[in-house]
């Protein structure tokens, strides 16, 4: 499956939280073979993070449209991109408009993660049906104990959301949307028994993704890899798995 992978869809720089530069991850992303690259950075309500406000996020599309310019010729691009907090309500925190002219949206819970049951599963359904949003991220939001920076101790644990993983899938596949597998290894998300689950809705979407916020973090994808295959996922239901103009084509469907 690796070998299948044209590009990675999350990608974090350190215009967020990242700990790498965007010139520093693109340059990564190239070398380690892909045709593409999306910058993912977080949104504003992410404080923690330095989420972009709409201001920031113009710039720096500016900047990466600066980079594809000198990039040209070279069979590597980058596309634009955001890491989108899922409000309580399910709206996007974003302005619609900024969403509109990207490549393509993540959309991940990062607040108020005890939810009640029906209350999360209407969140993230209303989230799905937002046309903007392309790709659900780490869609439980656990956190494993499992250490992920030399100079840091293990994190801490953090168990997964609490919703309706039918209607979710349900409604990814209503809405044509992908279920990230997020390759971090404090995350791994969806678990495996949910991973499982989700590859036996027929014609549902999967993205592969690193969510890296460096450089040698890229490397995880070879993780979420391991985990689709284990779950008898094939490369055709995987978005990062196509040519970039299919998958821009695909997003720009919503």
């Amino acid at each position: 499956m690796r070998g299948e992978l044209k590009g990675d869809c999350h990608v974090h720089t350190d215009w967020s939280d990242g700990g790498d530069s965007l010139a520093a991850m693109i340059g990564a992303a190239a070398e380690a073979g892909h045709d593409y690259v999306v910058i993912t950075d977080h949104s504003p309500r992410l404080k923690i993070a330095r989420g972009l406000s709409a201001e920031r996020l113009r710039e720096q599309l500016s900047m990466i449209g600066e980079i594809n310019e000198s990039l040209a010729g070279t069979g590597f691009r980058v596309l634009t991109g955001i890491e989108t907090d899922i409000l309580p309500d399910g709206s996007l925190d974003q302005d619609p408009s900024l969403l509109a002219q990207l490549d393509i949206v993540v959309g991940s819970v990062h607040s108020e993660m005890r939810m009640e049951k029906a209350a999360m599963t209407k969140r993230m359904v209303t989230a799905l049906a937002n046309p903007h949003l392309d790709i659900l991220g780490h869609c439980t939001g656990r956190k494993l104990p499992v250490r992920t920076d030399a100079s840091h101790g293990a994190g801490r644990m953090r168990p997964p959301s609490n919703f309706d993983a039918n209607a979710v899938f349900e409604a990814a596949l209503r809405y044509d949307k992908a279920i990230e597998i997020n390759s971090r290894p404090d995350r791994l998300d969806p678990p495996s028994a949910m991973l499982l689950k989700a590859s036996r809705v027929e014609g549902l979407r999967f993205a592969i993704d690193s969510d890296a916020h460096a450089t040698a973090q890229l490397d995880w994808l070879s993780n979420g890899c391991e985990r689709a295959e284990k779950a008898g996922i094939t490369p055709d239901r995987v978005v990062n798995a196509w040519p970039a103009e299919r998958l821009l084509a695909w997003a720009a469907e919503h």
